[in-house]
């Protein structure tokens, strides 16, 4: 990570706030005046490792103040968050800080673990900032580093000046349609049209019109003519998805196309010119399909003039990180939320997975993600029911919050909660997270049968405040214990609960455990 530059004349501060950060494993470089931090932004105008993360600097310093300095940031780097140290009594000078486009202002003398907390947010705001600069950028048409997809793109150069026929093969949800629109983009008809149509997904009796038109009167309904997708596709690229399921009737009428480039509309009888490249998909095995007779072979060699198979997400392992940060990005620009970042262990859970649902599932798993992981850095505990089982099915996550928390309930012992004796309850299986999300429970007693028992004391006496009595017993606890571990870092407990730290910081505060 960039180092935190801090920027005071006072060398005491410099000293508490250098110690304090290389506490929080935040490296560090400090400054006494604004003519050194100008000199350095330049130095690192050409290496951006040597530019600040964050930058804290004094308000009032020999040789320049930090509003003058603060103005020159911004215009070099609007994106750097700048918190401004101030006296208590100066609030001319922090609403100044706030106009000039401070991230934050720390009081002076400050509570050193709030200044740290106050940086560490900073930090997370740096961060967000980068990733949406990374968004900026135009994404490209397709994500892969693999073998099997650098295959892919050779061929779609190679068909880059050819109007020639081609079949794409693979799984469901592996992006075939991607694949066709590549082709179209970077083909001599790139300028035309790019139709799309799911012939799985329109009715036999529909198909037909959908295809070619009809003219009116052709059938009941018909009251003006239409152009079907072949004309609303002319000087561009059809592209016929799910080629397999098409009708056996159809595919003759489409191999006439294909043949000589003509075709009629649903009760025509003047022949229409389609000046149309069609790129064809399927996931089923065509071969079989016409030994079976439900493909026509003609038909088939027709299409198969160049094949092109898209590997399945599983046998491309190595690209999953990639898309994982992509599609992150893509479902906080469609929700208008700040994107979020994963973990190394996330992505690693991730590109172990088998993915029966192929990219489609990634990209389904990365939405719902972005809505339900509860921080902004997604760990491995906050990863899908079928990711964390290491299964899955072809279909892609529901959307619905109530069935993804309901499949990730099971039965199991869990750690011991204490009475409002102090004494521990017997052991019990109770509700609770998979056995995945937590160590194994120590001891032979259980917390949720204390549980029961309190609420059943409290509800007994009549008391209205149940909810409210034993949540606050069970964060204060969890939250004392969490800093206990951590020798009282806050934000290293707030990583270990799951929780943000800005969430830590509010419960402390709430629950009076100081």
């Amino acid at each position: 990570m960039k180092p935190i530059w801090i920027v005071d004349d006072d060398q005491s501060i410099r000293f508490v706030l250098e110690k304090a950060l290389l506490r929080e494993d935040l490296p560090t470089r400090s400054f006494t005046n604004t003519r050194e931090v100008l000199a350095a932004l330049e130095q690192a105008a050409d290496d951006d490792q040597l530019a600040p993360q964050v930058l804290v600097s004094d308000i009032r310093m020999p040789g320049g103040s930090g509003l003058d300095l603060l103005d020159k940031i911004k215009a070099l780097h609007p994106g750097l968050p700048v918190i401004i140290m101030t006296a208590f009594s100066d609030l001319d000078s922090a609403v100044s800080a706030f106009q000039g486009g401070a991230f934050e202002y720390l009081p002076k003398p400050f509570d050193l673990p709030r200044a740290v907390e106050l940086i560490r947010r900073a930090v997370d705001e740096s961060q967000r900032e980068e990733v949406a600069e990374e968004r900026m950028v135009a994404a490209p048409e397709m994500l892969g580093q693999a073998p099997a997809m650098q295959d892919v793109f050779r061929a779609i150069g190679r068909l880059s000046q050819s109007n020639v026929t081609v079949l794409i093969t693979g799984e469901s949800g592996s992006g075939k349609e991607l694949v066709a629109r590549a082709l179209h983009k970077h083909s001599p008809r790139a300028n035309g049209p790019f139709v799309a149509i799911n012939t799985a997904a329109i009715p036999k009796d529909l198909l037909e019109s959908e295809l070619f038109g009809h003219e009116r009167g052709a059938f009941t309904g018909a009251q003006t003519m239409r152009r079907g997708r072949f004309e609303q596709a002319e000087g561009g690229t059809l592209f016929l998805d799910e080629i397999g399921d098409m009708p056996f009737d159809l595919q003759t009428r489409l191999l006439r196309v294909l043949s000589d480039g003509h075709f009629y509309r649903v009760g025509g009888h003047n022949s229409v010119k389609a000046n149309v490249r069609v790129i064809a998909a399927t996931h089923q095995d065509l071969e079989q399909r016409v030994k079976l007779g439900g493909f026509r072979e003609d038909l088939f060699h027709r299409l198969n003039v160049i094949r092109l198979r898209l590997p399945a997400l599983r046998e491309r392992g190595e690209d999953v990180p990639a898309l994982t940060r992509h599609f992150l990005q893509v479902s906080a620009r469609q929700l208008g939320v700040e994107p979020k970042r994963i973990s190394d262990a996330a992505l690693a859970k991730l590109a172990a997975f088998n993915f029966p649902g192929n990219v489609r599932q990634l990209e389904n798993i990365c939405h719902w993600l972005t809505v339900m992981a509860p921080a902004q850095l997604i760990e491995a505990k906050d990863l899908p029911p079928e990711v964390m089982a290491g299964g899955g099915s072809a279909e892609a996550h529901v959307a619905s919050e109530a069935p993804a928390v309901a499949s990730t309930l099971t039965a199991q012992p869990a750690p011991s909660f204490p009475t409002s004796g102090g004494e521990l309850a017997s052991p019990v299986h109770a509700v609770s997270e998979p056995a995945e999300a937590h160590a194994p429970a120590t001891g032979t007693s259980n917390w949720e049968s204390g549980l029961e028992a309190e609420a059943q004391a409290l509800l007994a006496a009549g008391r209205t405040d149940v909810w409210d009595v034993l949540s606050r017993r069970f964060e204060s606890r969890l939250i004392l214990t969490a800093l206990a571990n951590t020798r009282g870092r806050r934000i290293e407990a707030a990583q270990k609960l799951g929780i943000g730290r800005n969430t830590i910081t509010r419960k402390i505060q709430e629950l009076g455990i100081e």
